[in-house]
């Protein structure tokens, strides 16, 4: 266990002296071969090893397809489709966010593509509709966390070839807690707008439901077409975000006409970028959690669990608090990737199903996403709302607040996540 200890902390250490995940997560695990005596021979091993899964191969799939759909403007078809439908109500804009949000994570399957897509034509209509700033860029911000919890989503892509689950069954089961989220976002956004008098006139200035439709009928295809493929048994996750990426492309190049060729080797090069430095973490991931599992960890772990959290409600209220504090510090691939060796076991011991789990833990890690001091959301979000983060604090923690109920909800409720998951899988 001291050999655990020492592993974390020297990660820990190097992350605080501002070394990148990536390379921290890699030179711990090197520490402690070489206070283990082992081989360095083992990295090298190790590293290709973490990568060698035929499901990783949809997450650069995924973030590509992403690109190409925020570079052939379907963001902007669907806000207005997302108008025609709540925007006729008062406080109909930032209403439109929440949906918009919602549609868009079914396609992006990322939180930060979303805010950036969206929030960069919606919080500037915010603004001059009158609602402040700080709202603006709280409701995208948490609005966009929606990306990995409804599917397709990147972490659960992680955290199922981490744990050995069914990314399917991880994406069906993400259903529920999504809408579950986005709906308590939409009432509390509807209330606020009613106590405090703004969205007045957010009921001009929208195409008509029909005419929205039409707009945005090839975008809202693509989830249906990925979601349904997958659960008829037509194509598995990964050949699904190859059918995505293909369908993005004809969209924005042949019936948009959004992207020419100059720009398609921009969206690659972007999506590089991003699946280089997941990758990067995936495999030092791998090797950090061997060397964890191989100091006794996870067992001696669980064993404290069990001793100290008689039940299993103790045990999900103590996992909820600990993720909701990790959240707020660490990346969340990264999170997802060194907690899930050491906590799934202990999970599974106290009999909570692990794709329960895994969505607790994914929600979880998506609210600190939004959540000071490194959420990701947070300075997407005030970057685009050009405010800066303290000064948002004050309109977001209500968003909190409301995420976390849900949370809670999540976690007490099996049957929020897994219900549709049993209806199409038992």
């Amino acid at each position: 266990m001291s050999f655990g200890i020492i592993l974390v902390a020297v990660m820990v250490l190097l992350m605080i002296a501002s070394i990148p995940i990536g390379f921290a997560i890699i030179l711990a695990s090197i520490f402690g071969l070489w206070h283990a005596d082992l081989l360095l021979i083992i990295v090298p091993q190790k590293l290709f090893q973490s990568l060698d899964y035929e499901s990783l191969l949809a997450l650069p799939l995924f973030i590509l397809a992403g690109n190409i759909m925020e570079a052939a403007g379907i963001s902007r078809r669907l806000v207005e489709f997302a108008k025609s439908i709540v925007g006729g109500v008062q406080g109909g804009l930032p209403l439109s966010c929440v949906v918009t949000c919602m549609i868009f994570a079914a396609v992006s399957g990322s939180s930060v593509a979303t805010t950036f897509a969206v929030g960069s034509i919606l919080i500037p209509a915010l603004v001059q509709h009158g609602y402040p700033r700080p709202f603006a860029a709280s409701v995208q911000a948490t609005s966009a966390e929606l990306g990995v919890i409804i599917p397709p989503s990147i972490p659960m892509i992680l955290y199922g070839v981490t744990a050995e689950v069914s990314i399917g069954e991880l994406f069906i089961a993400g259903i529920g807690p999504g809408v579950l989220i986005g709906l308590s976002l939409l009432a509390y956004v509807f209330i606020w707008c009613r106590v405090t008098g703004h969205g007045l006139e957010d009921r001009k200035e929208r195409l008509p439901f029909s005419k929205a439709v039409v707009q945005a009928a090839f975008p809202l295809g693509m989830p249906v077409l990925i979601l349904g493929g997958i659960y008829g048994g037509i194509f598995t996750p990964t050949e699904a975000a190859a059918v995505a990426v293909i369908y993005a492309l004809i969209l924005g190049v042949f019936v948009y006409r959004q992207i020419g060729f100059a720009d398609i080797a921009r969206v690659f090069e972007r999506s590089l970028l991003s699946t280089s430095v997941i990758m990067l973490i995936i495999a030092a991931a791998g090797l950090f959690g061997y060397l964890v599992t191989l100091s006794g960890a996870p067992t001696m772990l669980t064993g404290w669990l069990i001793e100290f959290f008689h039940a299993q409600w103790s045990f999900l209220l103590a996992i909820t608090v600990f993720l909701f504090i990790v959240g707020m510090f660490f990346e969340t691939s990264a999170a997802i990737l060194i907690l899930v060796p050491i906590l799934a076991p202990a999970a599974t011991a106290f009999g909570i199903d692990p794709i329960h789990f895994g969505i607790l833990m994914i929600v979880n890690l998506a609210l600190g996403m939004v959540t000071p001091p490194f959420g990701v959301n947070l300075f997407a979000a005030s970057a685009v709302a050009n405010v800066r983060v303290e000064h948002m604090i004050r309109s977001l923690v209500p968003f909190v607040l409301v995420v976390l109920a849900c949370l809670f909800v999540i976690a007490y409720v099996p049957a929020v996540p897994l219900f549709l998951r049993d209806l199409a899988f038992r």
